[in-house]
């Protein structure tokens, strides 16, 4: 996702009413259903390694649960495109959340390490296909080995393929903002946004209707390139929200064609290119390792234009490609 629609999410799970509706509405997880807001502890997500090297997860929770002041921390990595090493990603952020929990003496009674959800939030719209698991990035281990090996695990909320049906049911504020952005123009103007606005109106929580406002701005911001497309300062009268669906209404339905368009053309263009690459690299180096050819399916049109320039000069796929064109099989007669 662009940086201001990243920002317009980070904005929404600041708050603990949508952090609990993405575990309880998005996860099979029931440990947090019916927990109070109060259990709920948003945590700085910056830490320092022990070489002093900034890192920043993006948010991280912690969750009271029971009389036994147990802590779940949930971090929460928002994601557009495809991370082959998320699962590395995610052992990096919980190792140096540990870390930090011990150089402040954060521990059970019994000097013991909370549990973590890690949750990987991901709105693009290439089909998520990372390794959901660190031990299935390493190579083959000796049987002597297997024992010491590294693993760590995620948890993947998919926006673009959640079963519609069930986000029509669900009558979260956080469901109602995923059928604004996933759902077609009619569905938005007749059902969704006057969904919202009663949200609105029933809401008494200033900074959480600024931040739906703020996520709402981004959305149409990234859709049509245009900043000022939402009017957030004439919003800001609960008694004006009524009258401002229209006006949404039709702002989102420019956005749509407008992204509609965009989006088609650069798709067409992008299809041209990793055609025009794949039939380059086997008239250069032979058959494309699946690899390959996987990472040139999900690549942007700035990386496919960079392979293709490179591609021309290039000794071997390996060179390109790194390990993934090593595999290369034959060679052009």
């Amino acid at each position: 996702m662009t940086a201001a629609h990243d920002l317009g999410y980070r904005s929404l799970f600041a708050h603990p009413e949508l952090v609990r509706e993405l575990i309880t509405g998005f996860t099979p997880f029931t440990l947090f259903d019916g927990l109070a807001l109060s259990a709920f502890e948003r945590v700085n997500a910056a830490y320092v390694s022990e070489h002093l090297s900034a890192r920043q997860g993006d948010v991280v929770w912690r969750v009271r649960l029971g009389d036994q002041f147990l802590y779940v921390y949930i971090l929460l990595e928002c994601q557009s495109g495809v991370d082959r090493w998320m699962a590395l990603r995610m052992q990096t952020y919980i190792g140096l959340l540990y870390q930090d929990l011990v150089r402040r003496h954060e521990f059970s009674p019994g000097m013991l390490l909370p549990p973590v959800l890690p949750l990987v939030f991901y709105n693009g719209a290439p089909r998520w296909n990372a390794s959901m698991d660190l031990a299935q990035l390493l190579m083959e281990t000796p049987a002597e080995l297997a024992a010491l090996q590294p693993s760590q695990r995620y948890v993947l909320i998919d926006q673009q393929r959640l079963d519609k049906t069930a986000l029509a049911a669900n009558a979260d504020l956080l469901a109602l903002l995923f059928r604004l952005e996933l759902s077609v123009f009619s569905e938005v103007s007749d059902d969704v946004l006057p969904a919202l606005a009663t949200w609105y109106k029933g809401s008494s929580q200033t900074s959480l209707r600024t931040s739906v406002q703020k996520w709402i701005a981004a959305l149409l911001a990234r859709a049509t390139g245009n900043t000022g497309l939402f009017d957030m300062d004439s919003a800001q009268e609960v008694s004006e929200m009524e009258g401002k669906v229209g006006t949404w209404a039709e702002q989102i339905e420019e956005a749509g064609f407008r992204k509609g368009c965009a989006e088609g053309v650069q798709e067409g263009q992008s299809i041209a290119l990793r055609r025009a690459l794949l039939s380059l690299l086997r008239g250069r180096f032979g058959a494309v390792p699946e690899p390959v050819a996987q990472r040139i399916g999900q690549a942007s049109q700035a990386q496919l234009e960079q392979w293709f320039d490179h591609s021309l000069i290039a000794p071997s796929l390996s060179s390109i490609f790194g390990e993934d064109g090593a595999a290369a099989q034959g060679k052009p007669g």
